[in-house]
């Protein structure tokens, strides 16, 4: 069956570092992938993008601090979070823009305590 799993989350403190995976089934394609997260009681959030050529692009919010990167290897797309915040609390979910709604994992929780 196609899926996306997102791995890598957890409980962080403010300043630190995580690394999330979303490891795709061989028979979805990653040359496109998003990263989304939704904190509680908020809309979901788009976080990031990567396209075929690996070029990135980020939401305002994380730019500078939040990077993607994709192995096609292990057919994983990585986002590397730096300087965590409170404000960063959320589930993260990853997105592969397939068919007519895409591909979604089932989110990863990362907390951030200050």
């Amino acid at each position: 069956q196609a899926q996306l799993v997102e791995s890598g989350g957890g409980l962080v403190q403010a300043g630190e570092s995580l690394k999330l995976s979303c490891t795709a089934s061989r028979s979805i394609s990653i040359t496109h992938a998003a990263w989304y997260r939704q904190a509680p009681g908020k809309q979901r959030e788009w976080v990031g993008r990567i396209i075929p050529s690996g070029g990135t692009e980020y939401a305002d919010s994380v730019k500078g601090r939040f990077s993607i990167s994709r192995s096609y290897v292990k057919n994983t797309v990585y986002l590397q979070m730096n300087n965590l915040s409170a404000d960063d609390t959320a589930v993260y979910y990853c997105h592969v823009p397939l068919g007519d709604r895409g591909y979604w994992g089932q989110g990863t929780q990362v907390t951030v305590a200050s």
